[in-house]
């Protein structure tokens, strides 16, 4: 009798389980195709209603349609300047959630809608001083969907991510003190948030310990970032984000900085033989792994997990970044040429991963040169 009571029990709780799955699964979502918690939007569905009016003319273009867009990829030059010896202080940051439809290959003229902060992959960096208080202010100029901010510098709940959450045309503004030295990833927290982050909205806040950051005559920013379509990489025109893929891990494109060959081209980096070059590297993702490499280089200095206060690793050949981090990469180039960086997981080259280095300046014959030795 024990052991029919305790199965009859069993089979009771199985029962009431799969009752109330099923039961949430409905009031999450009508449609029982769609992932529980998705933001997506269908073909022909009309942006979120926020009780906001949207304006006429604005519609998701079609698969495949051959549509303007604007660059995206924030050059990795565009780095916030470095904080110096100063004391503690307010320091206000003010971020704007855009909708774009930008250049993902240009070379392939296809472009994503991509969701950004300040119409740029990645969001500006943040650069502030250990012991600053930061009051940042969100505005959400999207059209589609809530978003919001999740820093991982913050001490409190969500990064951020709920006091900053608004809605289509909404302003929020939260404020926090920066308690610990690093390099942070921040990214959007909005359910569902990789499909938030996948689409673009990521970036690094930069948390300088007292005194500042030794100097360094170059400084660049960049971040790795995955976008997964629904057409295979290499297909003309507007693509649209891919659901699936996502959720088993399988993005088309590997970017730098937002696009195809990002941090390359009118996008590369640049410096002298002999300068001192930092680096601010950071993953997005939200789900690779990466494994940054300079091809040429040794990497003299990295701050594993973009921290300051522990002693950094030096002569590194190849690092290790998870999604949702960072390290920072210092180098002096002692030869003139053109220097890649890439992910040494190296496949990812040929699915638009690649930034570069160019580095100006006299040969030194006795360090490299081709032919045989002198």
């Amino acid at each position: 009798m024990h052991s029919l009571s305790r199965q009859s029990v069993a089979r009771f709780i199985l029962v009431i389980t799969v009752l109330s799955f099923f039961s949430l699964a409905s009031a999450q979502n009508s449609d029982p195709s769609a992932p529980m918690g998705s933001h997506e939007m269908q073909q022909n569905q009309q942006p979120a209603d926020s009780g906001l009016p949207v304006p006429q003319d604005f519609q998701t273009p079609e698969q495949g349609a051959l549509v303007d867009a604007v660059d995206i990829s924030r050059n990795p030059a565009d780095v916030a300047p470095p904080v110096g010896d100063r004391p503690p202080q307010l320091v206000k940051v003010a971020l704007t959630a855009q909708e774009l439809e930008g250049k993902l290959d240009p070379a392939m003229k296809a472009t994503y809608q991509y969701w950004t902060f300040n119409g740029k992959v990645p969001g500006p960096m943040i650069r502030v001083r250990q012991g600053d208080t930061v009051e940042l202010t969100l505005k959400n100029e999207g059209h589609l969907v809530p978003h919001s901010i999740d820093l991982h510098a913050v001490l409190g709940p969500g990064g951020g991510m709920g006091v900053s959450e608004a809605k289509q045309g909404e302003t929020r503004t939260f404020t926090f003190k920066a308690m610990l030295p690093g390099v942070f990833v921040y990214h959007c927290g909005t359910d569902l948030a990789p499909q938030h982050i996948a689409n673009g909205m990521y970036g690094l806040i930069v948390v300088e310990p007292p005194g500042g950051l030794p100097h360094a005559d170059r400084e660049f920013y960049v971040m790795q970032g995955e976008i997964y379509t629904v057409e295979d990489m290499g297909t003309e025109g507007h693509q649209k984000m891919s659901l699936p893929k996502l959720f088993s891990e399988k993005p088309e494109y590997y970017v730098f900085n937002g696009f195809v060959n990002g941090a390359s081209g009118e996008h590369a980096m640049h410096a002298k033989v002999g300068e001192s070059v930092r680096i601010f590297f950071g993953v997005g993702g939200p789900n690779i792994i990466s494994s940054p490499h300079i091809i040429g280089q040794i990497l003299e200095r990295v701050y594993p997990e973009g921290s300051f206060t522990s002693p950094p690793l030096t002569n590194v050949q190849t690092s290790v970044v998870p999604p949702g981090g960072a390290t920072v990469l210092e180098l002096t180039p002692l030869v003139p040429g053109t220097f890649r960086l890439v992910d040494h997981a190296l496949i990812r080259v040929a699915r638009g991963l690649v930034g570069v280095l160019e580095v100006s300046g006299s040969p030194n014959q006795e360090l490299f040169h081709a032919g045989p030795a002198r």
